[in-house]
């Protein structure tokens, strides 16, 4: 029998669902101190939109430093909001517009100590903030139809982040995918760790404390890792459990949970991350592992392999 019976788990993350992150983690010790907004994180939301005639909503900053340059929506989560409701939040101060979250579009982080969830929305309603209702959060907005890079910009790096919804809405790399609502007392990741070799053999890396289920790394367990990205943790447990030093293929987001005012008031997350070890060779199997804590399992379910490759190409990117 499969060891994770009917695989309800693995399921809900391949689907960009949420499971519930429990109290045992692999690897070490999780951090005692809850995760807090303005204490020991920082995360940012921006909102890429575009009206029915393909014209993106710019913002003038009212920023000292940044007075009169253009820019995407963007802004702090406070403490006790949602992603998705920070984003609304910050895109109805600055532009005056309503708006619905589409899907994640990317994950920018630096570790905890700096994460920015980049969303493509859709304007709802409202009406577009004009120069004579200036205030402390922006000039204006406005529509724009031509080259960003015809603006005075507050700086480049959303360029990138315009290419990416533009994409999307061609032709979506992944499915939309949006934060869901679970609490998190931790910053932590829930590994999707894979190994396929080129007989499209496929194993998957399982936690065994307990009923099997995925690994559950921390994230920012030392002072040293909360500007480090979020790649740290996973290393660690490579390198510790797997004996592995060929660094693993790129971090892709499959979803995250998070819930305002979480477990003992923390503004945890669960991200759940899709990865790949390469394979050493023809026919190889997977490495062999250090910690009885876990174990390799043989995908054979023909679909659910199929699904999980399939994702290995389709996850919204994560760029540290």
């Amino acid at each position: 029998p499969a060891p994770m019976g009917d695989a309800p788990e693995l399921d809900a993350v391949l689907g960009g669902g949420s499971w519930d992150v429990g109290t045992s983690f692999e690897g070490p010790p999780k951090p005692t101190d809850p995760i807090r907004l303005g204490r020991n994180v920082c995360y940012v939301v921006l909102a890429v939109l575009f009206n029915q005639e393909d014209e993106v909503l710019m913002v003038q900053e009212a920023k000292p430093e940044c007075r009169g340059r253009w820019y995407l929506p963007a802004g702090r989560m406070e403490p006790g909001e949602s992603i998705v409701a920070a984003m609304r939040r910050e895109v109805k101060e600055e532009t005056g517009l309503e708006c619905e979250a589409l899907t994640l579009l990317a994950l920018e982080e630096r570790g905890p100590a700096w994460m920015r969830f980049v969303f493509l929305a859709r304007p709802t309603g409202g009406t577009l903030k004009t120069l004579e209702e200036a205030d402390a959060e922006s000039l204006q907005a406005t529509w724009w139809a031509g080259d960003p890079c015809a603006l005075p910009l507050r700086a480049p790096d959303i360029l990138p982040l315009l290419d990416l919804a533009t994409r999307y809405r061609r032709s979506p790399p992944h499915p939309p995918t949006l934060p869901q609502d679970l609490p998190c007392a931790q910053l932590c990741l829930r590994l999707l760790l894979t190994f396929t070799n080129d007989t499209r053999d496929l194993w998957v890396l399982l936690g065994t404390a307990g009923t099997p289920h995925l690994p559950v790394v921390a994230c920012g367990t030392s002072p040293g890792e909360l500007r480090g990205g979020l790649r740290l943790p996973v290393l660690r447990l490579l390198r510790d459990c797997l004996g592995v030093e060929t660094p693993p293929g790129p971090l892709g987001l499959l979803g995250l949970q998070h819930r305002a005012g979480g477990p003992g008031g923390g503004d945890g997350i669960c991200f759940n991350v899709l990865l790949s070890i390469p394979a050493s060779g023809p026919g190889a199997a997977p490495p062999e592992l250090r910690d009885r804590a876990l174990r390799w399992w043989h995908v054979e379910e023909e679909s659910l392999r199929g699904r999980i490759l399939q994702r290995l190409r389709t996850t919204v990117p994560v760029r540290s």
